[in-house]
């Protein structure tokens, strides 16, 4: 029993001293490297109108709201076009639709079920505010202001910065007679949902 714990005594020092060499030799170096600062900042959806469409889109010639067209003497036979240029002015793509409000106080002899809309993209490829030939895209369809307010109109995506003009086409095929000398005011409304 004396040789066995002599032989521990001596082993003893020469174990710690082997493992403590073995745990040197497999260390291993590290770093850190960290990434500071982030900074998360929300896209905007933002549209105006160019208030003059033959200029450019800058800062005094943007708005929110045009005054809209005044239309006299609308006939089965009448059609006239109203152009605008709406930006985004946002950070976002977005994408729009459009649709007409009113009350029917100012409608009393029902002329939103005869006047129809169609809305027409337009290239203006020239930037002087005239439809061209040529310039006119594929037309997204024909509504009676009734339906432009309970369906609207899908008017596709815009990138930030971006314009897109539009032709709406105002027609009244189907004024009856009943209606001469009728008066009604409706607004546009045009809606911007960031993708």
């Amino acid at each position: 029993m004396l040789k066995t714990k002599n032989l521990l005594y001596l082993l003893g020092p020469i174990i710690l001293i082997s493992s403590l060499a073995a745990g040197v030799t497999y260390a291993a170096f590290t770093d850190k490297g960290k990434v500071l600062g982030s900074t998360f900042s929300a896209g905007s959806a933002d549209i105006k109108f160019l208030s003059n469409i033959t200029l450019e889109a800058n800062s005094s010639n943007l708005t929110d709201e045009l005054t809209g067209p005044n239309f006299s003497n609308i006939s089965p036979t009448w059609t006239q076009d109203y152009l605008i240029k709406i930006l985004n002015n946002g950070t976002s793509k977005l994408g729009l639709v459009t649709n007409a409000y009113y009350e029917t106080a100012n409608d009393p002899d029902d002329l939103r079920s005869d006047i129809q809309v169609e809305v027409i993209p337009w290239s203006d490829l020239n930037s002087n505010g005239v439809v061209d030939s040529g310039e006119e895209g594929v037309s997204l369809g024909k509504k009676t202001i009734t339906k432009w307010k309970t369906e609207g109109f899908d008017l596709g995506e815009i990138g930030a910065g971006q314009q897109m003009p539009l032709i709406l086409r105002f027609s009244a095929p189907t004024l009856g007679n009943d209606q001469q000398g009728s008066t009604a005011v409706f607004d546009f409304e045009f809606e911007a949902i960031q993708l």
